[in-house]
């Protein structure tokens, strides 16, 4: 099995950082006290971060930070991890224990989110960062694209408009509320989008409250469901 998910990454990895890779906690106590795969996902989160980081920041070089950041949350977050896994048949490989086995654990978004990174974190440890960025590029080009095209750079109101109209919804509207002396003064504003209410969005104005509250409804609208 191992094989043919070295075939679908298109590299080869030592058959030990392999097996780590793939050994999820559970398996790890079932067994002894094995090693388990938590340390490679620490090292290959950080290092997905980076590679995707780095290539937003080339592709977008007119975003700020406050575009950036919630277009990265859009390519790197658990659900799109765990597409990608499922992509290479990762969940095949993966060494876990029986009670996660009997509970669908193999296709557990979060298992399989954090196997990829870990399997990451081993492709990395071997084959060093240039190499790495080829494979998660390769792998993930289409995640970026899907959020790029969802609006996940675009500033919270923009992408909440664009992404109303397209349904063909009512526009969102905005209620905001307000507290505390004048010169500290502190915003609470709530989207609602075809009659639902949004989570809060908070700020020291009411434009900072109402582009959280109006990110938190797109976010909400816009993620892809189990």
């Amino acid at each position: 099995m191992n094989s043919r998910l070295t075939e679908k990454l298109g590299i080869s990895v030592k058959e030990e950082l392999l097996t780590l890779a793939l050994t999820h906690r559970s398996f790890a106590y079932e067994s002894g006290g094995l090693p388990t795969n938590e340390r490679l996902e620490f090292l290959g989160d950080s290092v997905l971060g980076l590679i995707i980081t780095e290539a937003l920041y080339e592709r977008f070089p007119d975003f700020d930070e406050s575009r950036l950041s919630p277009l990265r949350s859009g390519v790197v977050n658990m659900r799109a991890l765990a597409q990608i896994a499922r992509d290479l048949e990762l969940g095949a490989s993966l060494r876990i224990g029986k009670g996660e086995e009997n509970t669908g654990g193999r296709d557990k978004n979060s298992i399989l989110a954090d196997s990829f990174e870990a399997l990451v974190g081993a492709i990395y440890l071997q084959h060093g960062y240039e190499v790495t960025t080829s494979i998660v590029m390769r792998l993930m080009s289409g995640s970026i694209e899907e959020a790029v095209s969802r609006g996940a750079g675009l500033d919270g109101k923009t992408a909440l408009q664009e992404f109303v109209a397209a349904q063909n919804w009512p526009a969102p509207e905005y209620r905001v509320s307000e507290s505390g002396p004048d010169h500290d003064k502190n915003f609470v504003a709530v989207a609602v989008v075809n009659g639902q209410t949004y989570p809060e969005g908070k700020g020291k104005s009411k434009r900072e409250a109402e582009q959280i509250a109006a990110r938190l409804a797109f976010e909400a609208l816009s993620e892809p469901r189990a």
